[in-house]
């Protein structure tokens, strides 16, 4: 039986471990946190981190995999295609995968190579406010400052001014693992929203593009995605503009398989502004609704991929089912304890599939990025404006009750 190493035992990743099993192979995973629930469910099960690479490297050459998948896992992507190349398997350059995986060298690569890039200063979390200010005497208010080590906005501050540059500097800090942050410009938007959603390559081209729309809640949580839907309402050339740019980067990477992460932006002439390219499949469960949309398995994919072998659905046409597909994270902005999800009577039909970490009694946190998520909702609807309605109406639509 051939052997796969999962670094991670989320929630969101109990889908790989399954997927991996279905597929008949021996799962093997990794995890540091003591209550994650994937070590139920895997064959073989190791409480390390999965940023450890020596003892990841250990476990491999232990059990003798014959693949590594970090599937969902930005912290985790990086050791593993260390990992996979000091042992001769699958993976993409470990030396790429750092690059997309952190903020400071994508934005210098980015640069580097001609792509669109707004201003950017990198610095320790230490660096004496009037330093940075200094440095960035040139930029253009409204700036961000963030980490570089982390996603799902987490730890991330847009200023109008300097006030609260202090405030954000140590928000961003309690996120950072490799303590370099960085403050650029924010991209003033053409098309409004961002552009999320997840690619697939395979032997270096890019032969599924799952490119949604990212829906925020913009008076609570601006930066923080809360759902994505597909179709995306673009035009042919900014279509056209996206995938030419995409295709591109993964060519200078060199990236060879599996799935990646997008969030993009459109300027105002319609320049794509890469936010990040991540080299894992998306969290929110992004490859489970993509999965829905075109009719095709992501997650045995991924799998697939990691062990070196083909997967089902390249070489036959994908393209989008019919209907608008959507998924809705759970958020609240309250802590308390959880009780139950409530949905509208006038949406309910449209609810095809609820994913709910918690259960009764379980503590919530205020959301404040992507770890704090509730849960998902997984929508389809018949017409653009019944998910539009949704999306304008969500607030009162779903409720998060608790006790």
């Amino acid at each position: 039986m051939k052997k796969i190493l999962l670094l991670g035992g989320s929630a969101q990743q109990l889908v790989a471990i399954r997927s991996a099993k279905e597929l008949g192979y021996y799962t093997v995973v990794c995890d540091y946190l003591p209550d994650n629930p994937g070590q139920y469910i895997a064959d073989k099960f190791y409480g390390i981190s999965t940023t450890d690479v020596d003892a990841v490297f250990e476990v491999a050459k232990k059990e003798q995999v014959d693949g590594i998948l970090a599937y969902a896992s930005d912290p985790a992507a990086l050791p593993a295609a260390i990992v996979a190349e000091r042992l001769g398997l699958p993976t993409n350059p470990s030396k790429n995968v750092e690059i997309l995986g952190l903020k400071h060298p994508w934005r210098k690569f980015l640069q580097e190579n001609g792509f669109a890039c707004p201003k950017v200063y990198q610095f320790h979390p230490s660096t004496p406010p009037d330093e940075i200010i200094t440095a960035t005497r040139h930029f253009i208010f409204p700036l961000v400052v963030k980490p570089t080590d982390s996603s799902g906005s987490k730890g991330v501050t847009k200023l109008d001014d300097w006030t609260g540059l202090e405030k954000a500097i140590a928000w961003a800090d309690s996120y950072s693992r490799n303590k370099v942050l960085l403050i650029e410009e924010y991209i003033q938007r053409g098309f409004p929203s961002v552009i999320g959603g997840d690619i697939f390559v395979w032997d270096g081209k890019i032969v599924l593009y799952g490119e949604m729309e990212c829906l925020r809640d913009e008076l609570r949580s601006p930066l923080i995605p809360i759902g994505e839907k597909k179709p995306l309402k673009i035009n042919e050339l900014q279509k056209n503009r996206i995938h030419c740019e995409l295709q591109r980067v993964v060519t200078a990477l060199d990236i060879r398989f599996g799935e990646m992460n997008i969030e993009i932006l459109l300027d105002k002439d319609d320049h794509v502004h890469f936010l990040e390219l991540g080299p894992r499949a998306g969290g929110n469960m992004i490859p489970i609704q993509l999965s829905d949309a075109f009719g095709i398995d992501l997650v045995k994919a991924n799998v697939q991929a990691a062990m070196g072998e083909t997967p089902d659905f390249i070489g036959t046409p994908v393209t989008p089912l019919p209907g608008c597909y959507m998924h809705y994270v759970l958020h609240s902005y309250e802590a308390g304890t959880f009780q139950s999800v409530s949905i509208d009577e006038s949406i309910s039909r449209f609810v095809y599939r609820q994913v709910i970490y918690k259960k009764e009694g379980d503590p919530v946190e205020v959301f404040d990025g992507a770890g704090k998520a509730l849960g998902i909702l997984f929508l389809h609807f018949d017409t653009v404006d019944e998910m539009e309605h949704f999306c304008r109406n969500h607030h009162s639509l779903i409720r998060v009750n608790l006790k």
